[in-house]
């Protein structure tokens, strides 16, 4: 076990086919893995896919894996948050256990590649925060950035028995599915998920510290201001952007 790189391995097959089962996978998908362990989730997915690309960054791993796994699976041995997806063969489902620290990288860089569904396992507090609500101790940036990329939904609980080493809390099943259409409209979405990650950095101050300190700005014209954005749905983060884009972006 390397501890540096977040390993909690799933050891509880019934998970696992759950997991699948969520998933809906069959013989017509080419599922993404990340992460796979000793491999109890792959071996399933193997069964259930046509095609299971499995990106490990052990490479001891890989190499125990390598010789036990079906000609299905293609193992690929990198750090996931360096590798470029559209270098791998065209995948249409995601389906892993995702090691927990790099849940929030992970989790961004997923939601910008197009796929149809994926199910993930993810520490339980940070489950949570993907579907907290405004003035909710949970809501965050990556709230907003799940509300505005994707319909999202804890499937179901998994406690910390079923992972080997035990981690200190309890994980969620959680599943993912891609807007086709955004929830509401925003005139630059880098501007916007910029924005939201600046007034999160400062969620206990109110907007116009934020505001000013960017942008120089103290305008009764642009609304919220004396709000703080953990009460501002993304829905009026979304409306602030549009108007700080449009006449305060700095150029």
């Amino acid at each position: 076990m390397k501890k540096k790189l977040g390993q909690n391995f799933l050891v509880d097959e019934n998970v696992a086919l759950r997991e699948v089962k969520h998933a809906d996978i069959t013989k017509k998908d080419t599922v993404l893995e990340i992460g796979s362990g000793k491999g109890v989730l792959t071996k399933i997915l193997a069964k259930n896919a046509k095609e299971v690309i499995s990106v490990e960054i052990d490479c001891n791993l890989v190499n125990e894996l390598k010789n036990c796994l079906p000609g299905n699976v293609m193992l690929v041995n990198e750090d996931v948050l360096k590798i470029d997806f559209n270098s791998l063969p065209r995948f249409n489902k995601i389906v892993s256990n995702l090691p927990f620290q790099i849940s929030s990288p992970v989790t961004f860089k997923l939601l910008d590649y197009s796929f149809e569904l994926a199910v993930l396992i993810y520490q339980k507090e940070f489950a949570d925060r993907m579907i907290a609500i405004p003035n909710s101790r949970d809501y965050s940036r990556l709230s907003v950035g799940v509300y505005y990329k994707s319909i999202c939904e804890i499937v179901e609980n998994v406690p910390k028995e079923c992972f080997k080493p035990q981690p200190k809390v309890d994980a969620c099943m959680v599943k993912l599915v891609p807007r086709k259409k955004p929830p509401f409209f925003v005139y630059d979405e880098e501007f916007f998920l910029d924005l939201t990650r600046e007034l999160f950095n400062h969620r206990r101050k109110k907007i116009r510290y934020t505001i000013n300190k960017l942008y120089n700005i103290d305008n009764k014209t642009v609304p919220f201001l004396d709000e703080r954005v953990e009460n501002l749905t993304p829905e009026k983060i979304g409306e602030l952007s549009n108007i700080l884009v449009k006449k305060y972006r700095c150029k």
